[in-house]
């Protein structure tokens, strides 16, 4: 498997690649005495403009498990696009640290970080795209069905960051995906076109009940992300009918799991009697964060930054 220069979005992979990458999450997960160590002598900075628990605990263990030291910097203390441009805090980053990590708000930083400097830049999370969640996602669908060739996964909700992800995820492991939204809450139509010609088989729909049957994964998030916060009563009525409860998982038929990226919100995008039940396997997800994680960190091209740092010139 080639090394990763940069992880934006899904398809910055090729199919070889992503698959590769959960290939070593599994093998790794199953022998962690086989990691390689290969960010010893490497700090990594972990920018967080948006607060996490499952992205800031796997992303550090991540990378002490291989060796390396995270730097961890909180929005407030960077302040990205008001003190300090993308690109200076980029290519401050880079004079000390062989990878930039960073959760943001505006995908758009990411984009200009990457152009800046020559260290990978790794996104954890933008409001265009959720990288990081689909290894995890589709690790867990590996480890819980074995070959996902041919896998019908249903996601039920938004169509946000976390669908588009899962998008180019199912076009790059022959995934079929179905994405259910109220109407004005859709997939945009360029990330459909995109994951199409990567090969992806990508349905849309307006009806949960009807998008659901023949699922082996009924997949949701929630319906007011952080940032949206002014829209939540808007959106709760748009999505009335969209939650995902007993019924909507009995459409889905025998077999069909349950996955959420979390945080969960009971009694709106799912019933507790789904995320808490047998069908639910939300948790071996959220574990899983680490492991696809750890498996990416492991394959990024990392090299000890040059005197001056690795930044181009502006």
């Amino acid at each position: 498997m080639s090394l990763v220069r940069r992880l934006l979005e899904v398809d910055d992979l090729d199919r070889a690649q992503f698959n590769g990458l959960l290939d070593h999450a599994l093998a790794w997960k199953r022998e962690p005495a086989a990691l390689p160590q290969v960010l010893s002598g490497y700090a990594v900075a972990l920018l967080f403009q948006k607060p996490s628990a499952r992205t800031r605990v796997s992303t550090e263990l991540a990378v002490q498990s291989l060796g390396g030291y995270p730097v961890l910097l909180r929005g407030e203390e960077v302040d990205v696009g008001d003190r300090e441009t993308s690109e200076d805090v980029a290519r401050t980053l880079a004079s000390f640290c062989s990878v930039i990590a960073a959760r943001v708000f505006d995908h758009a930083d990411l984009a200009a970080m990457s152009v800046a400097v020559d260290v990978p830049v790794v996104n954890l999370l933008s409001d265009r795209a959720h990288p990081v969640q689909a290894l995890a996602d589709y690790l867990t669908m590996r480890e819980h069905f074995g070959d996902l060739e041919g896998r019908r996964v249903t996601y039920v909700g938004d169509g946000n960051n976390v669908a588009a992800s899962l998008a180019f995820g199912a076009a790059l492991t022959g995934v079929e995906l179905t994405v259910v939204t109220p109407p004005g809450y859709e997939l945009d139509d360029d990330v459909i076109a995109r994951a199409r010609n990567l090969g992806g088989a990508i349905d849309v729909s307006h009806e949960p009940h009807e998008g659901v049957r023949g699922a082996d994964v009924v997949y949701t998030d929630v319906w007011t992300s952080m940032g949206q916060e002014e829209e939540a009563e808007v959106r709760r009525a748009a999505f009335a009918g969209f939650c995902v409860d007993a019924g909507l998982m009995a459409a889905a038929g025998p077999g069909a799991v349950f996955m959420h990226c979390l945080p969960a919100h009971r009694g709106e995008e799912v019933a507790a009697d789904v995320i808490d039940g047998p069908t639910s396997i939300v948790w071996e997800q959220a574990a899983n964060r680490m492991h696809s994680v750890r498996s990416l960190f492991a394959s990024l091209d990392v090299r000890a930054p040059a005197p001056g740092g690795r930044h181009r010139s502006p």
